[in-house]
C-alpha cells in the first residue's frame, strides 16, 4: 500500500547519463538562486511581525520565518530521524543492505517528509509561530497550504541537488543560510539606532577608535573563535585511516582504502541539532499556550526553566568565564548541553552508517565486487567486513563524539553564527571542495583547476 502511495508522490527523474562538471554546478547554482529568492518570498495572509527570535532555527533548519521556506529542512531531517530510529531499533524491518529495502526507505523518507510538511504547517500557525493577518479558519488553512507547499518545493529542490548537482540540497541550503548569517554579523557597518555598528568588526574598529578596549575585546572574541573553530575543522577533516589493498588478478599492484577521522562527516550534528531546534520549537509553541511540558520560554524564545534549559548552550559562557561572573547554573548548562551534543551525535552516527551502506559489510562488499583484497588474509568479504570492523566502528563513535564536542565547545565560545552552524558550514564547503577535486577535476577550466589539486 505505501509503495503505491509513493509513486504519486512528486519526484525528480534522475539523469539517464553522466552529467558534466558544468551541468551539475550549474544547477546547483539555479537551486541556490531560487531557495534564497524564496527566502524573501513573504506568505500571503501572514501578520506583519519580527522573528529575531527564530535566529537559531532558521540557522539550523535552514529556513526563513514568515517566508515561503519557513519550515526550511525541517520535514526532511525530522521524517530521516524518525526512519532512523525506527530502522535501528528494528520496529522497521528493511534491511537498508539490500537495494529494494533502500528504495522502500526512501519512498517511506518522502512520504514522511510531505505528511511533516502539513503536520509542521499547521502546528506553525496553531501554536502561532507564524500569526494570520485575521484569526480566522480561511486565513490558518491559507498559511498551512503555503508552508506545506514550501516545505515540499524544498524537498524536491533537495533532489535536484543529489541527483543533478553537487553534494545535497540540505547541506547546501544550510551553508548559504549559516554564510549570510556570519557575514552579516561580521560585517555589518549599520547601527540601528545604536551608537556602535551592529557589526563585530566595525564594532570593534570604532570602539578602538574611541579607546573602549572592554566593547573591542568583547567584538572580536567571537571572531577569533569562529576563526579557531574554522582551522580545527580543517585540520580535522583531512585525518584518516587507510586499509591497504590489494588486486587479486595483479600481483604486486595496489591501493589504500581511506576511511576518515569523522567517518560520518557532519550528518550527526545536522540530526543532533535539527532535533534540538524541534524540540525547543516544540517547547515554544506548549509553553505559548499555558502548557509549560518543556519549560518556560521568554520572549527571545529561550528557555528559562525545564529540561530544555538544561540541555540549551548558555549565552556568553566564554566571556562569563574571562569576567569571572560565570555561576554554577551556566557549568550545569554547559554540561547538560555538551554531553546532549555529544550523545547523540553518536547515537546519529550509529545509525547513519547502518542507513548510508558505510557499515564494514557494505564496505567489504564493495572492496570485493571491485576485485580487491586486503593482503595477509583470505578474498572473503566476511574477512574483510571483521577487519574493517576493527577500524569503522571506533572511527563512528569518536568521529560523533569528536564532531558533538566541538559544536558544542564552539557554541559556548560565543563563535558568530552559532559554533554549530559554522561547524556544519565549513564541514560541508570542505565536503563540495573534496567532492569536485575527486570527481569532477578533469573536466576544470586549467585556471580552476590548479586551485583544486
Amino acid at each position: 500500500m505505501i509503495e503505491t502511495i509513493t509513486k504519486f508522490l512528486p519526484s525528480v527523474e534522475g539523469p539517464k547519463g553522466v552529467i558534466s562538471f558544468k551541468t551539475r554546478l550549474k544547477w546547483t547554482g539555479i537551486i541556490l538562486f531560487i531557495f534564497l529568492i524564496m527566502g524573501y518570498i513573504s506568505l500571503y495572509g501572514v501578520s506583519q511581525r519580527t522573528y529575531e527570535r527564530f535566529t537559531l532555527f532558521e540557522m539550523i533548519l535552514g529556513s526563513s520565518m514568515g517566508s515561503l521556506i519557513t519550515l526550511g529542512i525541517g520535514p526532511i531531517v525530522t521524517a530521516s530521524i524518525i526512519l532512523q530510529l525506527l530502522v535501528g531499533s528494528k520496529i522497521l524491518g528493511l534491511d537498508l543492505t539490500k537495494k529494494e529495502d533502500r528504495e522502500k526507505f526512501q519512498g517511506l523518507q518522502k512520504l514522511l517528509t510531505v505528511l511533516f510538511c502539513f503536520f509542521e504547517g499547521a502546528a506553525y500557525v496553531i501554536f502561532g509561530v507564524i500569526q494570520p493577518a485575521v484569526p480566522s479558519f480561511e486565513y490558518i488553512f491559507l498559511l498551512t497550504l503555503q508552508l506545506a507547499i514550501g516545505g515540499i518545493l524544498v524537498m524536491l529542490m533537495d533532489e535536484v541537488v543529489s541527483k543533478w548537482g553537487i553534494g545535497s540540497g540540505v547541506s547546501l541550503f544550510i551553508a548559504a543560510g549559516v554564510s549570510k548569517s556570519i557575514f552579516v554579523k561580521m560585517f555589518n557597518p549599520f547601527s540601528f539606532g545604536a551608537e556602535l555598528p551592529a557589526g563585530a568588526i566595525p564594532q570593534a574598529i570604532v570602539a578602538l577608535g574611541i579607546g573602549d578596549m572592554t566593547i573591542a575585546i568583547d567584538a572580536l572574541l567571537p571572531v577569533l573563535f569562529t576563526i579557531l573553530v574554522f582551522l580545527v575543522v580543517v585540520y580535522a577533516q583531512g585525518i584518516e585511516v587507510e586499509i591497504p589493498l590489494a588486486f587479486g588478478a595483479l600481483s604486486g599492484f595496489g591501493r589504500r582504502w581511506p576511511l576518515k577521522f569523522i567517518y560520518t562527516s557532519n550528518i550527526p550534528v545536522i540530526l543532533t541539532s535539527a532535533l534540538l531546534a524541534n524540540l525547543m520549537l516544540l517547547g515554544s509553541m506548549f509553553a505559548a499556550k499555558g502548557m509549560p511540558i518543556f519549560g518556560e520560554f521568554d520572549e527571545y524564545n529561550r528557555p528559562i526553566s525545564g529540561i530544555l534549559y538544561y540541555i540549551s548552550s548558555p549565552p556568553n559562557f566564554v566571556l562569563s568565564l574571562i569576567r569571572g561572573t560565570l555561576t554554577f547554573e551556566m557549568i550545569l548548562r554547559a554540561l547538560g548541553y555538551i554531553i546532549f551534543m555529544c550523545l547523540g551525535a553518536v547515537i546519529f552516527s550509529l545509525l547513519w552508517v547502518q542507513t548510508s551502506g558505510m557499515d564494514a559489510k557494505s564496505v567489504a562488499e564493495q572492496i570485493q565486487s571491485i576485485g580487491m583484497s586486503i593482503p595477509g588474509f583470505r578474498r572473503d568479504p566476511r574477512i574483510i567486513e571483521q577487519v574493517l570492523s576493527k577500524y569503522i566502528t571506533p572511527l563512528t563513535i569518536m568521529g560523533g563524539l569528536f564532531v558533538g564536542l566541538l559544536a558544542s565547545f564552539a557554541d559556548l565560545t560565543g563563535a558568530i553564527g552559532s559554533g554549530t552552524g559554522i561547524l556544519l558550514t565549513v564541514m560541508i564547503i570542505y565536503n563540495f571542495y573534496e567532492q569536485i577535486s575527486l570527481r569532477y577535476l578533469e573536466e576544470m577550466h586549467p585556471a580552476l583547476r590548479s586551485f583544486f589539486e
